[in-house]
């Protein structure tokens, strides 16, 4: 039983506000997900600029990075740190080269997700101190996903929490379970999908950049999950320009959507929306089954 938020600002106005309103949303699921929370901000890119997020459990780790990089690769950075979790900055072209010598040469720190815009952390704890911890509320940005575990296929662990992200600039939000996701995962990993983790949503994160990578757009892909994957689920996913919603067939996991001129919201249940602006002149539904609902600037 998770619980989801996401938050797609149309108004860019509302952009300075885009952390603030994610956090008294994901505060709302709370009893939804105890065991771990985490959340997903789509900020501006930089032009020619890309972003790594690091995670470790010993944040020394990220002590003298910038330096090795620099001496070993020739490659410029800046990091900021979050406890524990950091944001590695560095030229576009050299994003593959970097994230290639991390993996390689401090193992002992994980990469969360990568691109242009996406910032991305998660940790075990209760999610209003997850939030609290990484300074959700003074986040900015154009569109964030939001998520509470609790946790049911597989140990409650940092890699465990959602979002995954397998791809530049995605990532997805799961509630549900998938009965297909070992016979996918071989598939995809044969395909050269790489998995850090046993978790199913992981999976289907794959799943959305394989076919992404195909050349289907956000909404195609997420069509694609209808007939692909089976189980019971409700995604939400973001791209740098887009931010989707897809629930399974049958449809049993609970959530409501809100639409005004501003912005498009979801939540797991109505009171995670609440305190939105304008949330009495929303139009307000429960999205339908085997249906995708997506948004791309």
């Amino acid at each position: 039983m998770c619980g989801i938020v996401g938050l797609f600002i149309k108004n860019q106005a509302l952009e300075p506000q885009l952390g603030s309103l994610v956090s008294k949303m994901l505060g709302t699921m709370c009893e939804r997900g105890p065991d771990s929370a985490g959340f997903a901000v789509y900020g501006t890119p930089s032009k020619g600029k890309s972003k790594i997020t690091l995670q470790s459990p010993e944040p020394t780790s990220f002590q003298g990075l910038p330096e090795r990089i620099k001496k070993e690769l020739g490659v410029a950075t800046d990091l900021t740190v979050k406890s524990s979790h950091a944001v590695l900055t560095l030229a576009s072209d050299k994003l593959e080269t970097v994230r290639d010598w991390l993996r390689t040469n401090v193992p002992q720190i994980r990469i969360m997700g990568a691109g242009e815009a996406i910032e991305i952390y998660k940790e075990v704890g209760y999610p209003t101190d997850v939030a609290n911890r990484f300074e959700l509320s003074k986040m900015t940005g154009s569109h964030a996903i939001g998520h509470t575990r609790m946790a049911t296929e597989s140990a409650v662990t940092t890699l465990g929490a959602h979002p995954f992200s397998t791809g530049p600039d995605q990532c997805l939000v799961h509630n549900g379970s998938l009965s297909n996701h070992a016979s996918l995962r071989r598939e995809l990993a044969r395909d050269g999908i790489r998995f850090e983790t046993e978790n199913d949503t992981e999976v289907a994160a794959a799943y959305i950049t394989w076919r992404m990578k195909q050349g289907l757009n956000l909404g195609d892909a997420l069509r694609g999950t209808i007939d692909d994957l089976d189980g019971f689920f409700n995604f939400v996913v973001g791209t740098k320009n887009g931010f989707g919603v897809v629930r399974d067939p049958i449809a049993c996991k609970p959530a409501v959507m809100a639409e005004t001129d501003d912005y498009v919201a979801f939540g797991s249940e109505y009171r995670a929306l609440v305190n939105l602006p304008d949330i009495d002149k929303a139009h307000v539904w429960e999205p339908e089954p085997a249906t995708v609902y997506f948004w791309e600037r």
